[in-house]
């Protein structure tokens, strides 16, 4: 089990990603960071992942494709997913589907802290691999 969490974000807007891997490791995580989401998914890094924030708009799949894929696939990473553009339908959709956090960007750092403490907690689970 490594020293700090890792966190991956996959962000295609170079800004906010870089912005986003600062804040992480001032919180104390270890982080990976991508511009899109087959760059996370062809990445070592996908295996060790505790907690992934991900865009939902992103060109090719979207955030929460991204986590649709990675639960269909046996990856059930606690995610949270950010937005430029909320939406409802894609807020349920997301919520129902179990991801831990849909937040609208520009959000306020303390929700994206709770919400990390809640991928925290749920990534002591234990695993269920019945596949």
């Amino acid at each position: 089990m490594p020293k700090a969490s890792l966190v991956s974000v996959v962000e295609d807007d170079q800004f906010f990603r870089e912005s986003m891997k600062r804040l992480m490791r001032s919180l104390g995580y270890d982080v990976a960071a991508f511009p899109s989401a087959a760059d996370f998914l062809a990445s070592p890094r996908l295996a060790e992942t505790a907690c992934l924030i991900a865009d939902v708009r992103m060109p090719e799949m979207t955030g929460l494709e991204l986590y649709e894929h990675l639960i269909e696939a046996g990856h059930a990473i606690p995610t949270i997913l950010v937005t430029g553009y909320p939406d409802d339908v894609d807020h349920t959709r997301a919520l129902n589907g179990g991801v831990i956090c849909y937040l609208p960007k520009p959000f306020d750092e303390l929700h994206l802290i709770r919400c990390l403490r809640v991928a925290a907690l749920k990534s002591t689970e234990v695993p269920e691999e019945d596949s």
